[in-house]
């Protein structure tokens, strides 16, 4: 049987990983604490992938696992179109190879926008903005910011699958 750590306990990205390998590999998953290496609050894209692969690495060093993998939120501005985005990413990691995959990313309101630039963090703010507890732990900003049309696990699936793609298919060099 495959085994999965996953660099974090959040139930929302284990979730997501166990979707995601769920049919494709006998596996089981489970989180495991690391630290991501990067701000609570990944405030660049480049910044929140390095955040997916600091966690894939850090989990599958963390234990006796075949694959680590790492997942991160975080916020971005853009060239185009314009505005402060969330975004999300994944990095799954077998110690020989890194992918990585990129999950939905979604308009910040201008007003929680400038919070967040101001130096608060996305979660906390939507709190306070929605009347809502610990939303990163639930529905997450993606819940909050499409009316529950996506939530936070259904969107983090994506950037999962998408960091699985080249172990899990033969559709990618080695």
């Amino acid at each position: 049987m495959t085994r999965i750590l996953v660099g974090s306990t959040n139930p929302v990205k284990v979730a997501a990983t166990e979707r995601v390998v769920a049919g494709v590999l006998d596996a089981t998953v489970e989180g495991v604490t690391v630290d991501s290496g990067v701000s609570e609050q990944p405030r660049r894209r480049a910044e929140t992938v390095a955040g997916a692969e600091n966690r894939a690495r850090r989990a599958l060093a963390a234990g006796d696992a075949d694959y680590g993998v790492g997942v991160e939120g975080g916020v971005a501005e853009t060239d185009g179109p314009p505005g402060t985005w969330l975004v999300m990413w994944a990095a799954v990691t077998d110690g020989d190879r890194l992918a990585r995959g990129g999950g939905p990313s979604i308009r910040l309101p201008d007003d929680v926008a400038q919070r967040v630039r101001d130096g608060g963090e996305l979660g906390p703010v939507l709190d306070d903005q929605a009347g809502t507890s610990d939303v990163g732990e639930g529905v997450g900003a993606a819940g909050v910011l499409t009316g529950g049309a996506v939530d936070r696990e259904s969107s983090l699936v994506h950037a999962v699958a998408g960091a699985f793609g080249p172990f899990v298919t033969d559709h990618y060099e080695g």
